[in-house]
Parts: C-alpha cells; structure tokens; sequence
C-alpha cells in the first residue's frame, strides 16, 4: 500500500508548478534579455503597460494580491526592469518603474472594474507568462497575445455554463442529505437565479441587488414545493433548497482571496474583499428574509428549524458523490478548461469525503471543515501541476460544496423567530467554517509550493566575463531559495506563440457574481 500511494505522490508532483508557485517574495530574478534603455520611455512603458494587464487578469479571477504582485514584477523582471514597485489593492494595479536619480519614474496603473470567474482565460495567462519566461517573447507579441485572451469568448455557451450551475445546487442538495425531489427542485431553482441576475448585470444593476433577488427566489419554489409536499406525504426539507441557492451566490464571492490577503500580509486588500463578502452575503439574507415573509403573507409557511440531524455512515457515499458534482459543476460554470474537470472533481471527493468522514467522529465541524480544506489546497496544488492549471482552480472548486449555506440560513431564520442567541452562535459558526476553508486552502498551497523545489538552470554565455556573472547569479538564487527556472540568457528565438482557442470575438461582459 505505501508503494502506491509513493506512486501516486510522484506522479502527481512530477508536473510543472503554477508560476505562482515558481515565484518567492525578494527571489533574484535572471533576466534572459538585456536590460531596457533608462532613457527608452515608450520601451519600458510597453512592458509596464503589459504587466500591469497581466496582473489585471489574476486580479479579475480572484488572485491573492501578494501572488499578483509576485508575477506582475516577474513579468517586468524577464523584460529587464528588474527596478520596480508593484502596489496591488482591491481594484487597481500600480507599477513602477525607477529610472536612478536623475531620471523621474514611469508609472503605469490598471482598474479592474469587475470581477469574474473565467477560469479559462486565468489559466491562457498562466501560460503565456510560461512562455516569456522560457521563450523569447517580445513585448508587443505578448500584448497581442493577452488582447486575444481577453477578446475570446467563452469556452462554453452560456446556456451549458447556466445548466452547470444548476447542477452545482443538485450536488450541494445532495451532499446535505436531500431526496431526489429536492436535487431536481435546487436545479430549476438555481437555473432561475442564474439566467435572472445575469440579465440584471446586462441592465447596470449593482451586485447586492443581484444577490437580493438570487436569495428571495430562492425561497419561492422551497416554499411551494414544501405546501404541495406536505398534502401528499412526500419528504421534503426546503431548507435544503434554500441552502443550496446560497451556496450557489456565495460560491462566486472571493473567499478565499481575502483570507489569504489576509494571511500573506496584504491588510488593506484583505479588508476590501472581507467587506465585499459581508456585503455580498447581507444581500443574500436579505432577500431570503423578504421572500420569507412574502410567503408567509400568502400562507406558505416554512417549517422551523430544529436541531440538526447527525448523518450516519450510510449517507457518506451519496455526500461524497454530491461534492463530487457540484466541485465538477462550479468548475464548468466557472469556465474552467476541460484538463481541469477531473482535478476538480479529485479536490470536490477529496472534500466532502474528509467532512463527511470526520463528522463521525468527535472533531467539530471547524476542525473537519479546516483538515478538509488544507488536504483540498494540498492535492488540488499537486493536481494543477498535471493539469497545467493555476491552484486557485482547483481549489476553491473542493471547497464550493462545503460552503455553510445551511448554517447561514439557520442562522437567519434563528434571528427571525426571535431566537436571538441560536441565531447568533448559528452565525458565529458560519464565520468560523468559511475562515477556516479558506485559511485550510492557504496552508494546503503553500506547502504544496514546498513540495518540489526545480532547480536552477542556465544557458551560459559564452565570453568569460558573461560566465562568471551568470554563475555568480545562478548561485546566489540558489542561496536565496529561488525557485524558479531562469530562461535562456538571450538564445531565444523570437517567434509568435500561437493564439488561444475561441477566437477573438468580442466577449459579453459576465455575469457579477
């Protein structure tokens, strides 16, 4: 048995580390062209302008700062600006670029006015920052090559991607524990929300309204369903539709960025997008709130909460198949590439079996939810390598079904009845599962990133002068703990990168999720 699991384990770290994972905070970088001409403002305001729009598109996919700025002053590094400030914040990207004393700074800055899960697009710019890091790439067939990825449309159509969302609130509804009425009735449901708030975005309307109306639908078919199921007998909990709505909403929100700012010593950022989350998930209580008390209005009432029936072993192979869906689903409607689909779903069984595994014992749900998440942030790390995919993939799509959509809505519907304090630890403990999926991913990355160390290679020059400086380099970056690999010392040949997949149509804007 230990022989296939040191099998497995060297398969799996056999691949390629997600440049992310190949650049450390102060690395030396090994530049392979020679260095941009102090004077040349248009030459260093091009490399600039194109790290900056590389970094908005990590940014945009819900990036940490810290790694954001890593790859955005790598990229400026390889071109031979090696002499740069990178300042990452919520929205905006400010790079600059110090030209000695007497000369003033170029600076550049970059907004990303929206957020987006285009997983697709994250993993092209993984790529493309692979290939000017081991390939002669100019500056201009780079920005040729990022306004490509940023043109093409979606990998998927979105009405495969709206389906992929639905499926992703059956798999959350069957990893709680719901029939195969109440998986079928999350899917319409989550359909409905979807396709509504992707036309309220098209129209301008702001995200907490979109989050409202998500929140309030999703209490209107749980509701009817439970009226129409209670006369005929049938099982049904409609706090398992509704929980799955919220799962659904919150899966979209940067979780996992801002425990991570948080984490890696970016306070300011990690501030913004905790207030984003809170703001984004007061939007979703309220709109369950106010769909709560419509329904109640007309007489369709929901059955209170009680306390929370512990699973048995019976149920661990249908929640870890529910996990498995809905991690494989959120990665599709996420736009993710198709090499990534089968990580997502190891990371989503991987997942839900360890919560489902650990909620027999007498761990505690933070602790079960927290092992989970730094066992999914492991592998998932590993498993991007084979898949050529960023981490960031795979991980927040093993973590989507273990979102506390149904501590939250306990939480909200404690704070309704009246049971203040229920409601209260209810929130609490909601609070506590998402820090702790998210800072259980961090951990799980970063030694994942510890696992494999490539070394440092160069293609020496061949003056002698040349040699020994690049030696001298080589050495100190191995002193220094550099991980990455440096390119060739200007041995490139400078050929176009071919185009990514799609085409370069001009793109609808996505849905503010």
């Amino acid at each position: 048995m230990r022989e296939y699991i040191r099998r497995g384990l060297r398969w799996a770290m056999r691949g390629a580390p997600a440049t992310a994972d190949t650049i450390e905070p102060g690395s030396i970088v090994v530049a392979p062209r020679k260095p941009i001409d102090r004077e040349d403002e248009a030459a260093i305001t091009e490399v600039l302008d194109l790290a900056t729009k590389v970094g908005a598109v990590l940014l945009d996919s819900g990036t940490g700062a810290i790694d954001t700025g890593d790859q955005v002053a790598f990229v400026a590094g390889i071109y031979g600006l090696d002499d740069v400030d990178v300042d990452v914040t919520f929205n905006t990207i400010i790079v600059s670029a110090r030209r000695g004393s007497t000369l003033p700074p170029i600076i550049t800055m970059r907004t990303v006015h929206y957020r987006s899960h285009d997983f697709t697009r994250l993993a092209q710019v993984d790529r493309l920052i692979r290939r000017i890091r081991t390939v002669a790439i100019t500056p201009d067939t780079a920005h040729r090559i990022v306004d490509d990825i940023l043109a093409a449309r979606h990998p998927y159509p979105y009405w495969a991607a709206t389906l992929a969302w639905g499926f992703l609130a059956s798999g959350v509804a069957i990893y709680l524990g719901g029939t195969w009425l109440v998986a079928l009735t999350a899917f319409f449901t989550s359909i409905v929300i979807v396709a509504t708030n992707r036309r309220l975005n098209r129209i301008g309307t702001p995200v907490f309204f979109q989050q409202l109306t998500g929140g309030f639908i999703a209490v209107i078919p749980a509701a009817a369903v439970f009226r129409w199921t209670a006369e005929s007998g049938l099982a049904f909990l409609p706090s398992q539709i509704i929980a799955a709505g919220i799962v659904v909403l919150l899966s979209g929100l940067s979780l996992v960025g801002a425990v991570q700012d948080a984490i890696t010593g970016a306070p300011i950022t990690a501030a913004a997008r905790f207030t984003e989350v809170l703001v984004m998930t007061g939007g979703i209580l309220v709109g369950v709130a106010l769909g709560i008390r419509l329904m109640a209005a007309f007489g369709l009432t929901l059955p209170s909460l009680t306390t929370v029936t512990p699973f048995g072993a019976a149920e661990l192979p249908a929640r870890i198949a529910g996990g498995a869906i809905a991690a494989a689903a959120f990665a599709f409607g996420a736009y993710a590439e198709q090499r990534a689909l089968p990580a997502a779903v190891l990371s989503g069984i991987l997942g839900s079996g360890v919560v489902a595994s650990l909620s027999l014992t007498q761990i505690g749900n933070v602790s079960a939810y927290a092992v989970a998440a730094i066992l999914v942030g492991l592998i998932g790390g590993l498993a991007a390598r084979r898949a050529l995919t960023p981490p960031l993939v795979i991980a927040v799509a093993g973590i989507t079904p273990l979102l506390p959509g149904l501590t939250i809505y306990r939480a909200l519907y404690g704070l309704m009845s009246g049971r203040i304090s229920a409601g209260l630890g209810e929130a609490a403990t909601a609070v506590g599962l998402g820090c702790a999926l998210a800072a259980g991913v961090t951990l799980g990355e970063f030694v994942a990133r510890s696992l494999r160390r490539p070394t440092v290679k160069l293609a020496l020059p061949h003056h002698p002068r040349q040699a020994l400086r690049a030696r001298r380099e080589a050495r100190a970056a191995r002193r220094f703990g550099w991980q990455g690999r440096a390119g060739r010392s200007g041995t490139g040949s400078l050929q176009p990168a071919a185009g990514p997949p799609g085409g370069a149509d001009e793109r609808d804007r996505p849905p503010g999720r």
